[in-house]
Formats: C-alpha cells, sequence, structure tokens
C-alpha cells in the first residue's frame, strides 16, 4: 500500500473517530435544547475535513503525482472517501435540523380546544371617579373644564391671587421650588387667573388638577394631592349664588336632601370668604348611626368640605376686569378628601401607593 493510499485511507478514520465522539444516540435522539449545539459542533467538522485545509484536498493535489497506471485507482479512492464524508455530514445535519424544527413546531403548538383568557379589565382610580362625577355635574350647568401648567411663576402662584412677597398665607401654602425661580403650583387657583386673563369675561370655569405643597405625609396629608376650583365671573354674581352653586352640585352628587352651610373664614384671594360644610351623605345630618356615633362627620352631622368666597377685587384687576362692572365666586376643596368620605378610606396614602388590591375594589 502506497503512502498516498494510506494518507486517504487516514483521512477517513479521523472522520469517522471525530463523527463517533458526538455520540450515536445523541446523534439519534438528541435533546432538542441540544440540537443546535450539536449543529454547531457538526458545522466545525464539515470544515476541517472537506474544507481547504483538510486531509482530503491534501489528498487530491497528490493525484497529479501518483504513477499513471496507480492514479485512475487512486482518484477513485480519494472520491470515494470524500463523497462517504459529505454525505454522512448532510445526513447527520439532516437529522439534526429535523430536531430543531420540530422542537420549535411543539413549543409553538396551540391547544385550540383549550378556552382563552380574558383580557383584564382595568379599574379607575377612586379619585378619577370622584373627579369625573363632578365635572359631568358642572358641565350640565354650563361650566367648561380647564388646564394648565403644574409648573409655575411665582406671579401667577401668589402675586396675581393677592399674596404678595411677604404675606402670611405663603407660609401655609408654601411649594417646592426650582433653581430658575419657578415653582410647583400650591393650588389650581393658578389656573383661574391664566383662563381669566386669556378668556376674558363672562367665564364659568372648573379647574382639577394636581397641586403641590411642603406636607409631611399623614393618613390626611400628603406632599402631592389634588385639587377642583370653581370659578364665575360675570356682571351682578353674588354669594347667593354661591350658596345656590355649591347646594345644587352636591345635592347632585349625594341626596337632593342634602343642606350646605357656610362659616366665615378668610382667604387673601377672596373677600368675604367661607369654608363650606355639608350635611353627612351616611347618617343625613343626625350624626347617629345606628344607634352610635357617625363616623364620617364624627358625630356632628356636618362634613367639612372646602373654602370659597367671592373673588377678591384685586385678583380681578390682576386679569384687567373692572371690579366695580364684574363680581364672581370662587370655591375650592381637596379631592382626596372627597374620595376618602366616598369610599370610607381611612388613609389618604393609600390612593398613591399603586396596590392592586386596593385600587380594584373601584368601579
Amino acid at each position: 500500500m502506497s503512502d498516498e493510499t494510506t494518507q486517504v485511507e487516514a483521512a477517513g478514520d479521523e472522520f469517522e473517530r471525530d463523527l463517533a465522539s458526538l455520540g450515536e444516540v445523541q446523534l439519534v435522539d438528541a435533546d432538542p435544547s441540544k440540537a443546535e449545539e450539536l449543529l454547531r459542533i457538526l458545522g466545525e467538522l464539515k470544515v476541517r475535513h472537506t474544507g481547504k485545509k483538510s486531509a482530503i484536498a491534501a489528498a487530491k493535489k497528490l493525484i497529479g503525482k501518483v504513477a499513471a497506471e496507480k492514479r485512475a485507482d487512486f482518484g477513485q479512492l480519494v472520491q470515494t472517501v470524500e463523497n462517504k464524508i459529505v454525505s454522512t455530514i448532510a445526513e447527520t445535519e439532516a437529522k439534526l435540523k429535523d430536531l430543531v424544527s420540530k422542537a420549535k413546531t411543539e413549543s409553538e403548538r396551540l391547544d385550540v380546544t383549550i378556552p382563552g383568557r380574558r383580557p383584564r379589565t382595568g379599574h379607575l382610580h377612586p379619585i378619577t371617579i370622584v373627579r369625573q362625577r363632578i365635572e359631568d355635574i358642572f358641565v350640565s350647568m354650563g361650566y367648561s373644564i380647564e388646564d394648565d401648567r403644574e409648573i409655575e411663576t411665582d406671579y401667577y402662584n401668589f402675586d396675581a391671587l393677592n399674596i404678595p412677597e411677604g404675606h402670611p398665607a405663603r407660609e401655609s401654602q408654601d411649594t417646592f421650588y426650582t433653581t430658575e425661580g419657578f415653582a410647583l403650583r400650591s393650588q389650581t387657583s393658578t389656573v383661574q387667573i391664566r383662563a381669566m386673563e386669556r378668556r376674558g369675561v363672562p367665564i364659568r370655569i372648573l379647574a382639577p388638577g394636581r397641586v403641590f405643597r411642603r406636607d409631611t405625609p399623614d393618613m390626611t396629608h400628603t406632599p402631592m394631592f389634588h385639587q377642583l376650583e370653581g370659578l364665575c365671573v360675570d356682571k351682578g354674581i353674588t354669594m347667593a349664588h354661591l350658596k345656590g352653586t355649591v347646594t345644587e352640585w352636591l345635592q347632585r352628587l349625594f341626596d337632593k336632601d342634602t343642606r350646605t352651610r357656610f362659616r366665615p373664614s378668610y382667604f387673601p384671594f377672596t373677600e368675604p370668604s367661607a369654608e363650606f360644610d355639608f350635611s353627612c351623605f351616611v347618617c343625613h345630618g343626625s350624626g347617629k348611626l345606628d344607634g352610635e356615633r357617625c363616623r364620617p362627620c364624627k358625630g356632628t352631622g356636618w362634613i367639612e368640605l372646602g373654602g370659597s368666597g367671592m373673588v377678591h377685587p384685586n385678583v380681578l384687576r390682576a386679569c384687567n376686569i373692572d371690579p366695580t362692572v364684574y363680581s364672581g365666586f370662587a370655591f375650592g376643596f381637596g379631592l382626596e378628601r372627597m374620595a376618602a368620605l366616598v369610599y370610607e378610606i381611612d388613609d389618604i396614602r393609600h390612593m398613591f401607593e399603586n396596590d392592586m388590591r386596593f385600587l380594584q375594589q373601584f368601579k
């Protein structure tokens, strides 16, 4: 046996050994998770045994050097070994690809007889529910809904609301400031100022939105909360219109027998000013529920809601409105407090903790 023949047969034997190293069982019943790894190894074998630097490629170069009478037999031997290597690799590769394909098909298979999964419906936040109910009432009364920026200048947040620098009211409404002289609004009254500047009078608007104050979080306070403020400015507006408006929307929201009361108070942007309460919607003003003290009103029969009053003449002048011709009223309250009353929530921090167990209770 010539050295050339020995070299060709050695190339075939080396391929058989490398192929056997994959494992006969793996090639036939390979784990789908390992099939792609085996394909990668098989690709390396293909390059090693059929590539330009393989033993078979080197053997092909020897054909021209073999004696003429032996050249045909040697060439046939080289071709036979090469064909065997190529066909074996192709067959093994086809098996592995088929295994991978079947594994992917199985993993993506759907059982159409299994009942489908219905998408879970979302839940509106309690603050959103209460806000929308109140907005619907005021829209039906001819009011429009106004919204504006949450980052304001010192002028709109204080000066235009008759709270000049050094005024004591600034301390109770202290908010968060930026290094550029802006501030997060501490009340949605800023929306009223901008609306009067933009739209003029007469005007009837409702301004809901987020406000910010430097409060320490507890059961009844958070640094960020929601306010809803109303404004009506026209000729001949009096305190009677304010009382009638507040009473009307509370009766529509709770019960037609709901009563209201106004207590003298002070706000720098209204004069005269008043706190307004409404009769408890649980005990209907009696202060008792099932023989015990009513929890929402603490046994008083009344629930404190917010502040109100006639728009201060200085506020109208700041918006270029003549207070000798026009007058108006404004009122405002916290939506968290209202939502807590309606849904008997004892800690308003629950509304901001994103606990699905809490939010799923509200429809």
